[in-house]
């Protein structure tokens, strides 16, 4: 007998629809085999699918058994398919109707006593199945809620026989009903830091317009601690946004599962040993990479000329497109990676230069190797550049500074403004800017910076206009001589 399943392969992040078909043949000598270009965790459903349908006290054919994965050119990863596998040979072998089964989408993991474990990717396979005009998907109960934002309704199970029951009409799964879980930690408060009102002003445009930015200087003067509250100081994501960066973390497995729908902006934090696959995507399996998780929020490289060259090169392409595309012989995904990137970084490797309180003992040579780490190109990127300088100790020693809170209602009036009547150039503004472009090392993409620059601080002054006062400011914060390269 034949019959079918439906489930989902990810392609990137695209839901590509999988028959899962099982055929059972008589034969004396039983055996199993999964046909459709699976990869070895697919392959691996054999033993699960086997001891789970036993464990559910379920039969297992004595047969010649084929389960085919169409269409048989696309791969197949990952144990999510485990459950469509099982279902479908059990509707193979008369345990459960087969025309109630091709109702419903299906994804997990089988668990070797018959439990159903999570997956990555269900928000992805419950969109698949909204378009594919399937109404349910039965799913591991704890993914009920990820299922949902999909616009399906879920059928959460925690066991296969749960799973077979409800098929078979005997068992209504009961609706689900999300706890109350764990509190998303709150964001670090930018009352914390003490003083640095050059950085904390870079800070609040670099969220108000969206800008990268660049923080320099020696070790201790709070260039991480600055970097880490720009999270707090951005405004909640819109839905559709939410919906976007869900499904991005729901394929890489990091949702929570019980509150899954991300609505504020993701903020990735790699060490400076990461691979060039680990920040940009791509892999054995091709998936979204640190710079795709950090989409619509902020990335931040700490000790950025740490970071392996090849890497940071290939954070260009995604700062100018606002996406990625991995590419490999057997074809090619994309990715979306629209975020504010966030660097950090001593001047010199000793870490001693621009401190007033310790002397530099690095030679010219190993100072050049050190920037040349970074290209200009990159550089050019970052629309803002600032040095933090070491804190006084009367700084140090007063009070808290200004809390996220009311940055972030700036922040939000400043967007509003840009988004609906940016700031015009006057004309004294537009004279000292070209002024600047003939004085000044600055290149097409850094006279554009400059002026979005100036945009945003005008916009968070509450002007009409782009004024000379805005220009001389966002000029400030082009990259210094300490960090300019060779």
């Amino acid at each position: 007998m034949l019959a079918r399943a439906v489930t989902f392969a990810l392609v990137g992040l695209e839901p590509r629809r999988v028959e899962v078909e099982a055929h059972i043949q008589g034969s004396k000598t039983p055996s199993l085999t999964i046909v459709g270009l699976a990869d070895r965790a697919c392959q691996e459903a054999k033993q699960r699918v086997r001891s789970g349908i036993l464990s559910a006290e379920l039969e297992w054919p004595g047969s010649r058994i084929t389960v085919n994965l169409a269409p048989a050119e696309l791969k197949k990863e990952g144990s999510g398919f485990d459950l469509p596998i099982a279902l479908a040979l059990l509707a193979a072998s008369h345990q459960l109707p087969r025309a109630r089964l091709a109702e419903h989408a299906s994804c997990g993991e089988l668990a070797l006593d018959g439990r159903l474990r999570r997956v990555g990717g269900v928000l992805a396979v419950g969109e698949g199945a909204r378009r594919a005009e399937l109404e349910r998907i039965i799913c591991p109960y704890e993914a009920c809620a990820e299922a949902a934002l999909a616009g399906v309704e879920p059928v959460g199970v925690r066991h296969l026989a749960d799973a077979v029951a409800y098929l078979r009409g005997e068992l209504e799964p009961p609706e689900y009903v999300a706890g109350n879980g764990k509190p998303r930690r709150r964001p670090l408060d930018l009352a914390d830091v003490r003083g640095q009102e050059r950085g904390r002003r870079a800070l609040e445009l670099a969220a108000a317009g969206r800008h990268n930015l660049l923080f320099g200087g020696p070790p201790g003067t709070g260039k991480t601690m600055l970097a880490r509250r720009l999270p707090g100081i951005l405004p909640p994501l819109e839905e559709e946004q939410a919906l976007e960066v869900t499904r991005i973390h729901s394929v890489a497995g990091l949702v929570d599962p019980d509150h899954p729908l991300i609505g504020y902006a993701p903020f990735r934090a790699p060490h400076h040993s990461a691979s060039t696959a680990a920040i940009v995507g791509g892999g054995p399996r091709l998936r979204p990479g640190e710079a795709s998780l950090a989409h619509r929020g902020v990335l931040l490289l700490d000790e950025l000329a740490e970071f392996q060259r090849p890497a940071l090169e290939a954070l260009r392409q995604p700062l100018e497109d606002g996406e990625l595309v991995v590419a490999r012989a057997a074809g090619s995904v994309r990715f979306p990676a629209r975020f504010q990137l966030i660097g950090t970084m001593n001047l010199c490797p000793c870490g001693a230069r621009g401190d007033p309180g310790a002397q530099c003992s690095c030679s010219a040579q190993r100072l050049a190797r050190y920037r040349d780490k970074l290209s200009r190109a990159l550089l050019d990127r970052f629309d803002l550049v600032v040095t933090i300088p070491r804190a006084r100790a009367v700084e140090l020693q007063a009070g808290p500074g200004e809390g996220s809170d009311p940055v972030r209602a700036r922040v939000v009036a400043g967007r509003l403004r840009l988004a609906d009547t940016a700031p015009k150039r006057t004309s004294a503004a537009d004279e000292l800017l070209t002024r600047a472009v003939e004085r000044l090392p600055l290149s097409g993409r850094g006279r554009a910076k400059v002026a979005a620059v100036s945009r945003t601080i005008a916009a968070l002054a509450g002007s009409d206009a782009v004024l000379p006062e805005h220009v001389a400011e966002a000029l400030a914060y082009r990259a210094p001589s300490e960090l300019a390269t060779p």
